[in-house]
This record gives structure tokens, sequence and C-alpha cells, in this order.
């Protein structure tokens, strides 16, 4: 009997290995899907002292969305705003608010997110495009 534990063993391990690889495979290609920009649009990002903002975009006038991102991961009301477009999202660490707009801003265009907690202007950053 003891051999035939050993040739299960190699087995039950392997559909194990292969169950776990496979959800890993699944759960970062899932991601990828969510976070990923169309093939035509560009992304810029940059950071500030407390948060991080990253935009995707068309040409030099069309915003597709702007993900705000706390630089420690703690939530507060994270806000993202360009021209006239302004959304806010409370109690959250990263928020991807989705624009699909187009602005008329020369020579450039700011895309920008913000920090607030309780109550109190953290900080604004900006990206500017192109």
């Amino acid at each position: 009997m003891h051999t035939h534990q050993e040739s299960v063993r190699p087995v039950t391990t392997a559909r194990r290995r292969s169950a776990t690889v496979g959800a890993v495979l699944a759960a970062v290609s899932a991601v990828g899907l969510v976070t990923a920009a169309p093939a035509n649009a560009e992304v810029k990002s940059t950071c500030g002292t407390y948060i991080c903002v990253a935009t995707a975009y068309q040409g030099r006038d069309y915003v597709q969305d702007i993900t705000v991102t706390t630089r420690d991961g703690l939530p507060g009301t994270v806000r993202a705003f360009v021209g006239d477009y302004g959304n806010r999202k409370a109690n959250v660490s990263r928020w991807r608010f989705v624009v699909n707009r187009e602005f008329r801003a020369y020579p450039r265009l700011a895309v920008c997110g913000g920090l607030d907690r309780s109550g109190r202007v953290i900080e604004n950053h900006c990206v500017l495009i192109p």
C-alpha cells in the first residue's frame, strides 16, 4: 500500500498545482482586462506626495478615464476633474473614473485628481497631456 500512495501523491500534487496556476492566470487576465486601456489610447501617469493620477487619452483632447490612487493605501474621498467634468468617490484608496469626453484646452490639457480626508483637501495633482 505504501507504493500505491507514492504513485497517487504526484498526480494529486500536479492537479493542485495545475488548478492553482490556472486560477492565478485567470485572475491576472481578468485584472488585465479591467485595467487595460484600448489599443489606440495612450496612458500617462504621475505621482504627487499623497496620490498618483493616471489617465488614458486619445489625441490631445479626448479623455477616456482617470484613475486616482492614494500612495499610502488608506481611504479618503478621491476626486477626478478635467475641464467642466468633476466627480468624487468617498472612502476609497483607488478609483477609476470613466470620463469618455472631449475637452478643448490649448496648449495642454490638465487631467487632475484630488484627495480629501476629514473634510480637508490633502492634495490635488495633475497629469498634463499631450
